[in-house]
């Protein structure tokens, strides 16, 4: 039966001994990009550094840029790397927590840059500078491991063991009309450092190839450095093969005092047909499983309730296609005392005030031929496009103020209240693609 499944058995076995975290094996670097002197104490990054395992760092998959030199006295500024193509540059780094700061600009002329990190992160949106004007960002990024003990791994599908996610490197995507990148430094965050876990399905994980796009891998662009996001959804997941899985087994394996973990679940929890399945049954124990769990560690739990689907009824009014496992998610929420982020309510106003036929463009709905190899027609109620999921993750942002969190104090300063029932205009979004894309629909619905 599957209430066995959550025994003290399973208990012992999330809460066993963990591995001393990587972070004691971390490397710090300080890249001064182009062709012209290095800067003092800088290692200097040519053009022609292809990533290798034997070098450590470089650009990587298959992916090039041209450098330029104006000299000047600052060395670190007057030469730099730039392309007006997507391209990756990637380090080798352990598990663990780290401040990535880049420098960005020309001397002589404008520059363009988005930046993501490993599976499509959102770090920063389109940043331009003016000729002789430089720009310096700091984020505070993870970089996880499957290993949990010398014993057990995180049980990956198949798709996720060519993730960026997932591999032993730092991948930093440089997107823009002529990214001019300057310097990067790459440097162990404080132990001050607050780690926000994220378990959930296809709606929360990281997607790695466009056009599809989770709230999960839009939040890191809302947080000031001394948060990072470690995200451990995957698509298809229930809070059962989370656990079944070992992934909650492996957040726990590393989550400290003040760490947060919030919890989006639903869509294939409602799939589960067995005796003891349902919403008031494995979904609520297991969901009191994770919240207890968290607590023990010191960690702050956070229930977030389903993203809703794009499911329009005749009166142009969402139609709830969860059932009960968004009130059971608030039901727990209330008798446990931790935070609720009501993201179903949010997500139903949301897509009702974009509308039935214009919401169909926060969704995966795209004509045949618009990605490669796409010879038919997506349409995808339930799976977000970039622009649906960075709407979503604004409203995610809305429950951390409502809930007062301390995470508040971390959000960026760039941030004016968002209303869902007031979206913004699609017109306004700009979100240079990615080199990736698939018409795999991610596992899950």
């Amino acid at each position: 039966m599957k209430r066995l499944f959550l025994a003290p058995v399973l208990v012992g076995a999330l809460l066993r001994a963990a591995p001393a975290t990587a972070q004691a094996l971390s490397t710090s670097f300080k890249f001064d990009f182009g062709p012209g002197k290095a800067a003092p104490g800088y290692r200097q990054v040519m053009p022609t550094a292809t990533y290798s395992a034997a070098m450590g760092y470089g650009f990587d998959f298959e992916t090039s840029v041209s450098g330029r030199d104006h000299g000047g006295k600052d060395a670190l500024k007057g030469d730099f790397v730039t392309s007006d193509k997507p391209f990756y540059f990637s380090v080798d780094l352990p598990e663990g927590n780290y401040n990535v700061t880049v420098t960005l600009g020309d001397l002589k002329g404008p520059s363009s840059t988005s930046l993501r990190a490993e599976s499509r992160r959102l770090l920063l949106q389109k940043t331009e500078t003016a000729p002789s004007k430089f720009v310096t960002h700091t984020f505070t990024v993870n970089v996880k491991s499957r290993q949990i003990s010398p014993t057990a791994t995180v049980q990956l599908k198949p798709r996720e063991l060519t993730k960026l996610d997932w591999d032993d490197k730092l991948t930093l995507e440089f997107n823009g009309s002529r990214t001019c990148l300057a310097a990067l430094e790459i440097t162990p965050a404080p132990a001050s450092t607050v780690t926000v876990f994220l378990s959930g399905n296809s709606t929360v994980v990281n997607q790695e190839d466009e056009p599809w796009a989770s709230w999960g891998q839009m939040i890191p662009r809302f947080f000031k450095p001394g948060v990072a996001v470690a995200n451990h959804a995957e698509s298809g997941l229930s809070l059962g093969s989370f656990l079944g899985s070992k992934r909650l087994e492996k957040v726990l394996s590393v989550m400290k005092p003040g760490d947060y973990l919030f919890v989006e679940f639903g869509h294939n929890d409602q799939k589960e047909k067995g005796e003891n399945d349902g919403p008031w049954k494995s979904y609520t124990e297991r969901l009191r499983l994770f919240v207890q769990e968290t607590k023990k560690k010191g960690g702050i739990p956070v229930i977030v309730t389903s993203t809703s689907r794009r499911s329009f009824g005749a009166a142009g009014k969402i139609e709830n296609s969860l059932g009960d496992y968004p009130a059971a998610a608030r039901k727990v929420a209330q008798e446990e005392g931790v935070a609720l982020i009501d993201l179903n309510a949010m997500t139903t106003q949301l897509y009702e005030a974009i509308g039935p036929e214009e919401s169909k463009k926060a969704f995966v709905h795209y004509l045949a031929n618009t990605y490669p190899g796409q010879t038919q027609d997506l349409a995808d109620n339930t799976h977000f496009n970039p622009y649906g999921a960075f709407e979503i993750a604004k409203c995610v942002v809305e429950g951390i103020k409502a809930n007062k969190l301390g995470l508040v104090k971390f959000l960026r300063n760039d941030l004016p209240a968002f209303d869902p029932a007031k979206p913004d205009a699609l017109a306004s979004w700009q979100w240079p693609d990615s080199p990736r894309s698939t018409v795999v629909k991610p596992d899950g619905n």
